[in-house]
């Protein structure tokens, strides 16, 4: 495995590609499979009217049980749900639109689902709706109104339950189960409604290079999560300042930058006992050719980079690590429960509180956060959607909110979160350096 990386990162390196031949390379090909170029553009030679061609949507509702990921797929593209329902809109020319509501944890997402979907049958608007994880809690007290509205089967749903709900061939169809729901379902040609019932929110930012913290170090030759020096020396190079790495004990107690034991151990094919001592560890390669950190290799290189700053993962005693690492004002560890924050609060270090003491604060969070001196705050991506007025909170708080979880829902990666989710939080842990930072308006 080590040696077909290693192979693989030489070709990375070197392979150089002439961009004329390929085209010509390209041109000859779909010459002969009768196909049109026009400039850089490839359209079929037969001009194929696309109503005549037969569309899917196809749904996957996973309960809490099956810790599934819910989705649906349209045109190819796979776009994975957040915990509750979600309304699902078919328009004219191949367009979807939809929206999650919380119908777990939201009184207030249920009776804004319960408006929505009154105004879309009047409109007799198309569409489907599908429950992820568990969706019925909050529905406690609106089941008559849901059975008014046809929809009987989600009026009885139970917690933990998936739920699958379409209109396409005219009449509501429902379906429940305690597991999991897929159906394909054929789109109706003759869709021609243009109405617009989730119109796309847009959040201002400024670009400024703090938004872009690389993930475990950034990726390198397209490998991620290296934590190594290579991966902080190539990301520099982009653009980089902000890095993070995940710190973790050897077995005689040294601070070491890999995401987790089981990991390094595949990344390195080291065989012995995990976790290694710290001579073990700094004798191994990631993948025959990435060096390894320990804190004396941490230290010499954010030394060498006066500009850089480092942000933490794993560790949750921020005394200790303040004290080893180069430079107290140039760190930022993102701590896991309150009395670390408070902690690191009481010795000027810079915390940024994770998701979940966050959520776990009862009471005022922002106020927290003030009294503590926060000013970041990482937490899922996921999560955006059923935790918007959080969001605009810390904004207004002046709170700066990392998220996470890029690059692992099929569709969610830096681009998009750039274009989509930027400004209504502040930046992103990123594998990859968007070298266009322009504002999305």
């Amino acid at each position: 495995m080590v040696e077909f990386i290693k192979e693989r990162n030489k070709m990375n390196k070197n392979l150089v590609l002439s961009t004329s031949s390929l085209k010509i390379r390209l041109l000859i090909l779909f010459l002969c499979l009768g196909t049109i170029v026009k400039g850089n553009t490839f359209s079929p030679a037969i001009d194929l009217d696309e109503k005549t061609i037969s569309q899917e949507l196809v749904l996957n509702s996973h309960s809490f049980n099956t810790h599934e990921r819910s989705t649906f797929t349209f045109l190819s593209q796979t776009e994975g749900v957040e915990r509750g329902l979600t309304i699902i809109h078919l328009r004219a020319n191949n367009k979807i639109e939809f929206k999650t509501f919380d119908t777990y944890g939201s009184k207030e997402d249920v009776q804004e689902f319960i408006a929505v979907y009154s105004k879309m049958i009047k409109t007799n608007a198309i569409i489907a709706i599908l429950a992820h994880d568990s969706a019925a809690a909050s529905l406690v007290g609106s089941e008559k109104q849901l059975a008014s509205l046809g929809l009987t089967k989600l009026s009885t749903l139970k917690g933990r339950q998936a739920y699958i709900m379409h209109n396409l061939a005219g009449t509501i169809v429902e379906q429940i189960d305690d597991n999991s729901i897929t159906q394909t379902i054929n789109i109706p040609s003759e869709i021609t409604s243009n109405e617009e019932y989730f119109p796309k929110e847009v959040y201002e930012f400024t670009p400024k290079i703090d938004r872009y913290i690389a993930h475990a170090g950034g990726e390198v030759y397209g490998v991620k999560s290296t934590n190594s020096k290579n991966a902080l020396d190539e990301n520099y190079k982009k653009g980089f300042r902000y890095f993070e790495l995940d710190i973790i004990e050897t077995a005689d107690g040294h601070l070491v930058a890999a995401h987790d034991w089981n990991m390094w151990a595949r990344f390195t094919d080291y065989t012995g006992t995990l976790p290694p001592t710290h001579d073990q560890f700094m004798k191994e390669k990631i993948y025959g050719d990435y060096t390894t950190l320990d804190m004396e290799g941490i230290n010499t290189w954010f030394k060498n980079h006066p500009d850089a700053t480092l942000i933490t993962d794993k560790v949750n005693d921020p005394i200790s690590f303040a004290d080893a690492f180069v430079d107290k004002e140039r760190l930022i560890m993102e701590l896991f429960s309150v009395m670390a924050v408070e902690k690191a609060s009481e010795h000027g270090i810079h915390a940024m509180i994770s998701q979940e003491p966050l959520l776990d604060i009862k009471g005022d969070q922002i106020n927290f956060l003030k009294i503590n001196n926060v000013k970041h705050v990482a937490l899922s991506r996921r999560i955006i959607a059923s935790q918007k007025k959080l969001m605009l909170a810390l904004k207004e708080a002046g709170i700066k909110v990392y998220v996470y979880n890029v690059n692992f829902d099929p569709g969610k990666d830096e681009q998009y979160v750039q274009d989509n989710e930027l400004g209504l939080v502040y930046g992103m842990y990123a594998d990859k350096w968007i070298s266009d930072m322009k504002p999305k308006n």
